[in-house]
């Protein structure tokens, strides 16, 4: 009797378990694939000629505020879910920006609320990291040569400039966010949200030189909802 008891007990259970999964998949979300294009002709990249430590940082860099691939799709502009909610996960390891050849690396770096930065300096010459924010206190610090890693917190969401005043060139961006919903697009222009609750949302991107376009799309359950946005020089 006992083992039929126990038997009942395993097949009740599983039962529970599969009943839930299902609820779950029958609620769950989708995801929101697309594009960032730019409209017309895409202008030619931008040269900036180097002027100081040319050893460490050679002499001349290609300006990353405008990069626009042969698809025409931009690279570095940010897409998010407005209005999302919950929690903005946790990075698996400790986000970097690097000075490597005195160019910001990544160009656009994002972030969860509250993580830390490692800034890197392997050049072997004086920086000095210096940003433009309201929601975060500003930071303006040497990094001498000696001082190969500084950590930074940034604890509110908020878009970032940041430069090196010690090279004039050197210019890029932190994104905060404070949800799990955004993501920068790649070389081709490309992006993806995941775990998109179903029903209608509104997409936001943004883009340092060419500003911000929004877009509402509806999101249905275990399925990929594909937008392209289009941007133009202002």
């Amino acid at each position: 009797m006992r083992q039929w008891l126990s038997v009942l007990c395993c097949l009740a259970l599983v039962a529970a378990v599969v009943w839930g999964t299902a609820q779950v998949g029958a609620q769950g979300g989708g995801s929101i694939v697309g594009e960032v294009k730019f409209s017309g002709t895409p202008p030619a990249p931008k040269i900036v000629k180097v002027n100081k430590d040319n050893q460490a940082c050679g002499n001349e860099k290609k300006s990353e505020e405008l990069v626009v691939g042969a698809n025409k799709g931009i690279r570095y502009a940010v897409v998010s879910l407005v209005g999302a909610t919950g929690a903005a996960a946790k990075p698996a390891q400790k986000p970097v920006l690097d000075q490597k050849g005195c160019q910001f690396s990544p160009h656009v770096l994002l972030l969860p609320a509250g993580a830390e930065v490692d800034i890197l300096n392997p050049d072997g010459v004086l920086h000095n990291i210096h940003t433009f924010s309201t929601a975060n206190p500003s930071i303006n610090k040497a990094q001498p040569k000696f001082k190969k890693v500084m950590t930074e917190k940034f604890e509110k969401p908020e878009i970032i400039r940041v430069q090196c005043d010690a090279h004039s060139w050197m210019q890029s961006w932190i994104v905060v966010q404070g949800h799990p919903a955004y993501a920068v697009t790649d070389e081709g222009g490309a992006f993806k949200l995941d775990n998109v609750p179903a029903g209608k949302h509104k997409v936001e991107v943004w883009h340092e030189t060419l500003g911000k376009m929004t877009r509402e799309v509806e999101v249905k359950a275990g399925a990929p909802t594909k937008v392209t946005f289009e941007l133009a020089k202002k």
